[in-house]
């Protein structure tokens, strides 16, 4: 299951160095509302190996800049803190996987 998060819960979840795979996106983005049910599907796919989370750039336009997202759909992974990989556009699931899996 993807969690909607906001800045609090990001930094909470960065702070613990909990494994994420966060979906930056907005609601007028139609490429993220096209990936939005892929990482539903591999949020169960790859349970307990990451937190799936999704953050509105809009609603979180602070967090957009910190990490310079220029570009929507934007998916991280951050392991322990730290940005392990960044992925921008919509990419069809099995790329998705590839990429979180190389990544974790």
């Amino acid at each position: 299951m993807v969690k909607e998060f906001d800045a609090a819960a990001f930094s909470a979840a960065m702070s613990e160095k909990k494994t994420l795979v966060v979906d930056f996106w907005a609601e007028w983005c139609g490429p993220c509302r096209m990936l939005a049910p892929v990482m539903e599907a591999l949020s169960e796919e790859l349970e307990g190996k990451a937190e799936f989370v999704k953050i509105d750039v809009d609603d979180n336009p602070d967090l957009a800049r910190e990490y310079s997202i220029m570009s929507i759909p934007c998916v991280m992974v951050f392991k322990g803190g730290e940005l392990a990989g960044k992925n921008v556009g919509f990419v069809p699931k099995a790329a998705m996987k590839e990429f979180i899996e190389k990544n974790l």
